[in-house]
């Protein structure tokens, strides 16, 4: 059987991030969910996601200064990083591949299927 693999949903939207983890629970990936960037470097201390899914627009800590953070620090676990954001200019995608983003999706943009695809194909590629 396959390793189960990790994935750490950084989201403070309570009907998407309630709805992502479960769907991606479905696909048999365990799912640590936090609500706002600080929760996320909790999170980070003990656990080693295999991919981290982030929302930008955060409470308490951006997910741009989570993602500054992560870079900065080797004492936490890297994992590749998916953004998933309201923000849309090319100046956010921009930088969110400066700081290391693997995939940018635009939340209007993507159906939750089409996201659940596309962390697959990041996490056995």
């Amino acid at each position: 059987m396959a390793e189960i693999k990790n994935i750490l949903l950084v989201e403070d939207e309570k009907l998407l991030a309630n709805l992502l983890k479960q769907r991606l629970e479905k696909e048999n990936f365990s799912v640590f969910l936090a609500r706002d960037g600080e929760e996320a470097l909790k999170i980070l201390k003990t656990q080693k996601p295999n991919l981290i899914l982030l929302d930008i627009i955060l409470p308490k800590i951006s997910g741009f200064e989570l993602m500054e953070t992560l870079k900065n620090d080797p004492t936490y676990n890297q994992a590749p990083i998916v953004i998933i954001s309201n923000l849309g200019q090319d100046t956010d995608v921009e930088k969110g591949q400066l700081l290391g983003a693997i995939g940018y999706f635009v939340k209007a943009q993507v159906s939750i299927e089409d996201l659940v695809g596309r962390v697959k194909e990041f996490l056995v590629e």
